[in-house]
């Protein structure tokens, strides 16, 4: 088996993903990281998903050069809906927007086994998924900071612990990205974002207001 080479993104989330007995890729595109996931050994097992039915036959063309089809199992459905609830142990979620990460997740309530780990790589709105998250119960374990196309993504590992808490605003912009590599990039991109985001607020006094008071907070410890 040869794994094949993946990106910046999906090698941040395969490193993230513990070893485990089945692992899940929700979404999996060209399905690179699902042969990643099955060649390398971390995971015995791997489901690869998703929506659409040419994806998918390109996943399983990569799974088939890669060596590892025997390991993956393809899937053709919209989202966790392919899963039996706890039948994969660490579930990817990657490149959809933070909305449609939380759609699935809600839609999928078996997540919230202490058991499931979670890796996500929201493309748009990290920060609203990272309140989501922690609102719900969940545990940020880590995240990893890469920059694709210019642009600076983070890559989630969370659990489901049954601890609300309740984030501050700075919090969901960040995350866990501020002791690592690029965390400067990162920040002025979430603050050339909240600057944009503000101008729209006009209408939004107290939004308006929030806003406010995380732009003087971040470029005052800036």
């Amino acid at each position: 088996m040869i794994a094949p080479k993946l990106d910046q993104r999906l090698q941040a989330a395969a490193d993230l993903v513990r070893p485990c007995d089945t692992a899940a890729d929700i979404g999996c595109d060209h399905g690179k990281l699902s042969a990643y996931l099955a060649c390398t050994g971390r995971a015995r097992r791997v489901i690869a998903a998703d929506l659409r039915p040419g994806p998918l036959s390109t996943a399983r063309k990569t799974c088939e050069e890669a060596g590892c089809l025997e390991k993956v199992e393809l899937r053709l459905g919209d989202g966790l809906s392919v899963l039996v609830p706890g039948e994969a142990q660490a579930v990817v979620i990657a490149g959809v927007s933070a909305q449609t990460a939380i759609e699935m997740l809600t839609a999928a309530p078996w997540v919230r086994n202490e058991g499931t780990q979670l890796v996500l790589i929201p493309a748009t709105k990290a920060p609203v998924l990272r309140r989501w998250l922690w609102e719900n119960g969940f545990l940020l374990n880590a995240e990893r900071l890469v920059c694709a196309a210019h642009r600076w993504y983070a890559v989630m590992d969370a659990v489901y612990t049954g601890t609300l808490r309740q984030p501050t605003d700075a919090e969901c912009l960040l995350g866990l990205t501020q002791e690592q590599p690029g965390a400067a990039e990162y920040r002025a991109q979430q603050v050339s974002r909240l600057k944009k985001f503000r101008r729209g607020l006009d209408q939004d006094p107290e939004a308006a207001r929030r806003a406010d008071a995380l732009l003087r907070q971040l470029e005052g410890e800036g």
